[in-house]
């Protein structure tokens, strides 16, 4: 081809992409949609999005365009909810609108519509119903899920002692701990913490945990459509899942066996009796293959997230022994050394619960939420929704919000306490979010972490590795969630 012929090929083709990228903007102006940045053509906002820390690069749009804006990630349309006023008004106000999961391409290949954290419509409703209930009545069996936690807690000290007093790396046993109580739950039994299976499931939860926090699964959810051309990691964290969930189908198996529907045992007993009782409905939404899904939801969800708000608050109580001070002084004089520590100390313990309830806010261990998406078309504010819209209802800005969080990039458990001491709620604190999508197990998390930390710090005073004014309490990158670091410290009989 000669010059003249290349010049016009690539004269035509600057004009045919020109006329391409005004009428996709204009596309999107003719939608009453709140206001955000010009999108590119199938690239949409990526650009101008930092993939190792999208909360920060999403807080400086909010900045610009206010707390409700538009940004397209690739194709995707997404509009996203900065603040408490905002989120509230939609998830609480609106909930039955904005209930609906959106889609996160690589989770949707992992569950393929089954499950309790991903599933949608009537599936998700019959599912997160039953797990609630299940939960809430677990009076299953001879032991409560209180004693369960006892145990598990307990046991971690057993652990730790083992240490004697040596700089320990606390990732591996502060994930057994919580792994166990859902193994608890859902099998009716845990596993000693060198049990090889144990071990090598521990091994895949981490492994996956790491893998969704790297930027390139950023990359994947946000530009599904080139996932061809990208690493193959995505395809190690579905290997690892399916192993997960192969064991969850041996364990169903099992149950099956010895199944006595008037005495169901664990969850997975109570769900093969609700399948057995709705064997002849046909808007059952009971199977085996919702079971083994959502049995994963809970057992990944229900380790890493307490796993990491463990191991982030042991870092943070390093990093000011005056905190840890006043929580020794607290359980000294509350329990003592004698008594194993109960979920109904937490009323006499004002100062562990603010604690518990400021680690949580300070680490924001899931800062971007899950993604909802709306039901149907709905006037919202000045703005016109569309059906199918994915929202970011952002959950960052509203534990850092400074109005309800004097200097909130401090960790100070006076957040939550009042003038006299006593606990404080704030309705700010949403580390579970908020609605009818918030987290299935907010009343397990929050009873683990008060009796783990409780335990912990009864039976042990923390040293840290040189000196705690130098600990480092950041991670390296933002992603799925707030990795913490990786650390020693020394766990001295107390």
């Amino acid at each position: 081809m000669d010059l003249w012929g290349l010049n016009t090929t690539a004269l035509l083709t600057c004009v045919l992409f020109l006329i391409f990228f005004f009428l996709w903007n204009q596309g999107f102006k003719r939608e009453k949609l709140p206001p955000g940045p010009i999108p590119l053509p199938f690239l949409g906002n990526i650009m101008q999005l930092n993939l190792k820390n999208i909360t920060e690069s999403f807080s400086q749009l909010a900045e610009k365009y206010g707390p409700i804006y538009t940004v397209y990630i690739g194709t995707l349309r997404v509009v996203v909810l900065h603040g408490y006023s905002i989120t509230k008004e939609a998830l609480l106000d609106q909930g039955e609108i904005f209930m609906e999961r959106g889609n996160v391409p690589i989770f949707e290949e992992i569950s393929r519509g089954d499950g309790v954290v991903f599933s949608h419509g009537e599936k998700w409703k019959q599912i997160r119903r039953f797990s609630l209930m299940t939960l809430r009545n677990f009076g299953m069996g001879k032991r409560s899920i209180e004693e369960r936690v006892q145990e598990e807690a307990h046991c971690l000290v057993e652990e730790l002692r083992k240490t004697k007093g040596q700089p320990t790396d606390p990732t591996f046993i502060l994930g057994c701990a919580p792994c166990n109580v859902i193994c608890s739950i859902l099998f009716r039994d845990r596993f000693k913490y060198n049990d090889e299976k144990f071990l090598y499931l521990m091994n895949l939860l981490n492994e996956n945990f790491h893998l969704f926090n790297k930027p390139w699964a950023q990359l994947y959810n946000f530009l599904p459509a080139f996932r061809r051309y990208l690493p193959g990691e995505h395809k190690k964290i579905l290997k690892n899942i399916d192993e997960i969930k192969r064991f969850i189908l041996e364990r169903i198996k099992e149950h099956q066996k010895t199944l006595d529907l008037n005495n169901p045992q664990d969850y997975i007993d109570c769900y093969l009796s609700k399948m057995h009782q709705e064997k002849d409905n046909p808007q059952s939404q009971f199977d085996l293959e919702n079971l083994t899904m959502t049995a994963a939801d809970l057992f990944a969800a229900g380790t890493e997230t307490t796993s990491s708000t463990l191991r982030y608050g042991l870092l943070l109580i390093l990093k000011h022994p005056e905190v840890k001070a006043k929580i020794h002084e607290e359980i000294d004089r509350v329990i003592g050394h004698n008594r194993v520590p109960s979920i109904k100390d937490r009323q006499d313990m004002p100062y562990m619960d603010a604690v518990v309830h400021e680690v949580q806010r300070f680490i924001d261990l899931i800062p971007l939420n899950l993604p909802h998406e709306v039901t149907r078309d709905i006037q919202f504010q000045q703005y016109v929704l569309p059906k199918g819209t994915t929202i970011f209802p952002i959950l960052s800005p509203i534990l850092y919000d400074n109005k309800a969080f004097p200097n909130s990039d401090q960790f100070d458990p006076q957040h939550f306490l009042d003038k006299n001491g006593k606990f404080k709620k704030s309705d700010y604190f949403l580390p579970f979010s908020i609605g009818k999508r918030s987290c299935l197990g907010e009343g397990l998390a929050r009873m683990e972490l008060f009796l783990f930390f409780t335990t912990i710090l009864q039976n042990f005073t923390l040293k840290s590795i040189g000196d705690p004014n130098e600990i480092n309490i950041k991670t390296n990158h933002v992603g799925f969630t707030n990795v913490p670091p990786h650390y020693q410290l020394c766990f001295l009989p107390h």
